[in-house]
């Protein structure tokens, strides 16, 4: 039963405060056993039960809640380098994918490679973002677009969450566009995706959520509205890519069918906004996807300031966000988004923990919760997310498994094994 102890700061996270508060102690301590966590409080009230158990020294740093990034596209083939020139050209993600770009590119890379080659590239993947303190990641689909590669990339999933130490939750995006061979067939792809898709996704329970991208050249409301009243039916949770490029009235279709959170929103309505925090709708915003687009910013102040709970992810994918670096998309957040520091490492712990479902057992450290912990080489959250650094993650626990990040001998210091 390890005691992890000389913390400058722990952040508690705790699940039904304010996002305003992230619950920060002072001169803490931690204790755990097993899988999850004993105690949580100052460090001069640690119960005399636990005084003889073995002491980590966490050097003055700061202790938090692995870290969740709960909206990622981690399986694909191939890269989109080539667009990244054409969007400083001028290009509009429309235009790329108009040109044979875009979603359409990666689904025939996706498509041509081997599970093996897409199996290595998520576990190295995975192995850099554990690297940055990443304890829980959501994966969704939507690079197959027919039945064997769709099939291929949750079994892709399956296999990684079994050899990795970060947990994984799957999401179906089959609805990520039409494909091509169905580009004058839209009704018959969408019949696909009811009629077998999702059955059998369902059945073999291969994925928790169900998610679909609401756009202009992507899926209308009405068709939305078709294939996640059959995902309900069949069990899967749902998410929905909302308002991203344009307004589109997705917020509102997620707030209407109870979707668990609503992701991307940066042309959100106002309407939108009111329907998302009356049906508690988590809010996910993708800082990454905005820059690399040029887009504007999802309004999370406004959302924040509405009652919406914002949550912040990655959206890594290989064309408009190909970085998995969380940690930095916190910083953004906070920069583009107004929003504070403690807002946002809820949005990376317990929000996020809600925008999976998972709040009860991740995203917050206290008495009863997984032990998912991430220590950082800072003083403080704010001195962590004001001087970004490439790495400031020493060391992270998973469910009371260790795993170091640290690359600087200094920062190495005694664990137990």
């Amino acid at each position: 039963m390890p005691i992890l102890s000389n913390i400058s700061e722990l952040a508690t996270c705790v699940a039904n405060s304010s996002q305003k508060d992230a619950g920060l102690i002072p001169n803490a301590a931690l204790v755990w056993q097993g899988k999850d966590i004993a105690w949580v409080g100052p460090a001069d009230q640690v119960p005399t039960e636990y005084a003889a158990e073995q002491v980590v020294d966490c050097k003055g740093g700061l202790v938090i809640p692995g870290l969740i990034d709960c909206h990622t596209h981690l399986c694909f083939g191939g890269w989109r380098a080539n667009e990244f020139e054409m969007r400083l050209a001028g290009a509009s993600y429309q235009q790329i994918a108009l040109a044979g770009g875009g979603i359409r590119s990666t689904v025939a890379a996706t498509r041509a490679a081997s599970q093996h080659s897409l199996l290595q590239s998520v576990l190295a993947h995975l192995d850099g973002m554990l690297n940055l303190g990443v304890t829980t990641v959501e994966c969704k689909t939507g690079y197959g677009l027919d039945l064997a590669s769709e099939l291929k990339q949750l079994e892709v999933y399956r296999l990684a969450e079994a050899k990795h130490l970060v947990e994984l939750v799957p999401t179906f995006l089959g609805a990520h566009t039409i494909p091509a061979e169905f580009a004058n067939r839209r009704q018959e792809y969408i019949s696909l995706l009811c009629e077998e898709l999702i059955p059998q996704v369902a059945a073999e329970e291969l994925a928790e959520f169900c998610d679909i991208f609401i756009e202009d050249g992507a899926f209308t409301c009405s068709e939305a509205r078709q294939i996640l009243a059959v995902a309900k039916q069949y069990g899967l949770k749902l998410k929905v890519h909302a308002d991203q490029l344009s307004d589109q009235g997705g917020a509102a279709l997620a707030a209407e069918l109870g979707a668990v959170s609503a992701e991307h929103l940066e042309y959100v309505r106002d309407t939108g906004i009111t329907a998302l925090a009356k049906a508690n709708v988590v809010a996910v915003s993708l800082p990454f996807a905005s820059l690399y687009l040029n887009e504007r910013q999802t309004p999370a102040r406004k959302l924040l300031d509405a009652g919406v709970s914002v949550a912040i992810a990655t959206d890594f994918n290989p064309g408009s966000a190909p970085s998995y670096h969380l940690p930095l998309a916190m910083t953004l957040a906070c920069l583009q988004q107004s929003m504070t520091p403690q807002e946002t490492l809820m949005g990376v712990t317990h929000v996020a923990a809600r925008a999976l479902d998972r709040q009860h057992s991740i995203g917050s450290l206290r008495a009863g919760y997984h032990a998912d912990i991430t220590l950082i080489d800072s003083p403080s959250l704010n001195h962590w997310l004001y001087h970004f650094r490439a790495n400031s993650c020493l060391a992270v626990i998973k469910q009371g498994q260790w795993h170091h990040s640290a690359s600087d001998p200094k920062l190495i210091f005694e664990y137990p094994s």
